[in-house]
């Protein structure tokens, strides 16, 4: 097991290697974890940008684990939560709406790093970027862990202010589609473990009625549909299983499932292949809607959290790899 600091396409890394595994992170690159691989087997479970590099830092949102605080589209970037108004930046024009916070591109500072860890950090605070906009005293933390149970994630909010705060979290996780250079994506299958479709406006907005699922997603939550097989920009609330859920990629000609299992902490999943394009396939739990401070429902149901004050909240999640025979 080694952590180490390192150079990936130019940029300043930090490479964890364990059990088989190897990942990437990039700290000032929006403390995004840009690969996870099994290089033994030629495997690359997240979509990297170590080729394309002015894609990436164009659209850090396609490649890797972005931070999404808060996640999704808000209605003209305006919402109020706890008396407060908040007015996030205008950062989609063709709905306009905002999307997915700004926490994304910073930097992160790295707090630690230890045989199989590391840990980042964002302090907000008065003069911060983000504080402009969330105006509270908190720290994000977010630790990586690598071991042969594959890739830890524990996200960690501290309140370090007097009131209570809004905890709004999710992750835009790009996957590679195939994992192998001699598989092709008709190879693979996509499960999810989802319960409901929220339904959309024409803005891409939650509307606050909730659908049931079709044939097609009752395929998806039971057997697995080809991930670009129609076009997904699809929010659904999360089944539970135990105590978590699953979101499954399979490689069936290889026999390679690669695993995203999250805590209940992140109660929805955005599914999102840019328009079905065959390029892109993104799985994104969330521990909240979009938009969910204007949608017409009460916060348990739309998943905004309120952190006390000092206090802290935690969310946990695993990616992770296992062959199976056909």
């Amino acid at each position: 097991m080694t952590v180490q600091k390192t150079i990936y396409a130019g940029e300043e890394a930090i490479q964890l290697t364990a059990d088989g595994y190897e990942a990437i992170l990039l700290p000032k690159r929006g403390g995004n974890l840009v690969a996870l691989r099994q290089p033994a087997q030629s495997l690359r479970f997240l979509r990297e940008p170590e080729n394309r590099m002015d894609a990436f830092k164009h659209s850090p949102l396609r490649f890797g684990i972005p931070v999404l605080f808060p996640p999704n589209r808000y209605d003209h970037g305006r919402f109020k939560l706890l008396g407060k108004q908040y007015q996030l930046p205008m950062n989609e024009p063709e709905y306009q709406n905002h999307l997915h916070g700004i926490l994304y591109h910073l930097p992160w500072d790295v707090l630690d790093m230890g045989e199989n860890y590391v840990i980042l950090c964002q302090e907000i605070k008065a003069g911060h970027p983000f504080y402009e906009f969330w105006p509270y005293d908190f720290s994000l933390i977010l630790k990586y862990k690598l071991n042969s149970l594959g890739l830890h994630q524990e996200a960690r909010m501290e309140n370090h202010g007097d009131e209570p705060m809004p905890c709004m979290l999710g992750f835009h996780t790009s996957l590679q589609i195939p994992f192998h250079t001699q598989s092709a994506p008709l190879d693979y299958r996509f499960q999810a473990d989802i319960e409901q479709r929220w339904e959309l406006n024409e803005r891409m907005l939650p509307t606050g009625r909730r659908l049931s699922l079709n044939s097609w997603e009752k395929q998806m939550d039971e057997n697995g549909i080809y991930p670009f097989d129609s076009i997904m920009d699809n929010l659904y609330s999360a089944k539970e299983r135990e105590d978590s859920q699953r979101a499954i990629l399979t490689d069936q000609r290889l026999g390679v499932r690669f695993i995203y299992e999250t805590d209940r902490q992140y109660r929805f999943w955005m599914i999102w292949n840019n328009k079905a394009s065959g390029d892109i396939f993104c799985v994104e739990p969330q521990t909240c809607i979009g938009n969910a401070p204007n949608v017409a429902l009460p916060t348990e149901e739309t998943g905004i959290i309120f952190i006390e004050p000092r206090g802290v909240w935690t969310a946990r999640s695993r990616l992770y790899a296992e062959t199976f025979f056909m």
